[in-house]
């Protein structure tokens, strides 16, 4: 089974651990992008860009850990549309249920909300297959 992890770099220690969890389990994590610092060319976005989106389309599993940025805004378009398994994980109830923080897109049908720990995420999408 194959993921990704959206998020930002505010939670780059809670997606290296989610990722170590899953590929201990046996999971393929389809690209890390927590590798990539000190970025400072549009040429380097647009590699990395093309990575990520490649990275989410062979993903059988979409992980989004809030907090996440725009460009894990983007990544949740892509699954969705290409009809991936998605999680939300968020720590705090109201980022995800919310009316006035959460994102409309949250609320689809095919989007699992997770909220919790980290091992809470990692046992759900286990539990999932």
């Amino acid at each position: 089974m194959r993921f990704y992890i959206a998020s930002s770099f505010r939670n780059l220690d809670n997606v290296r651990e989610v990722a170590q969890q899953l590929k201990s389990r046996g999971y393929m994590q389809t690209y890390d992008w927590t590798m990539h610092t000190g970025i400072d060319s549009l040429q380097e976005l647009t590699v990395i860009g093309a990575q990520e989106r490649e990275a989410v389309l062979c993903a059988d599993k979409f992980i989004m850990m809030l907090p996440a940025g725009k460009g894990s805004h983007v990544e949740l378009g892509l699954a969705i549309g290409a009809g991936k398994s998605i999680y939300i994980h968020s720590t705090h109830h109201d980022e995800i249920n919310d009316i006035q923080k959460t994102c409309t897109f949250y609320q689809l049908p095919e989007v699992n909300p997770i909220i919790g720990t980290i091992d809470d995420l990692v046992a759900r999408i286990y539990e999932d297959n």
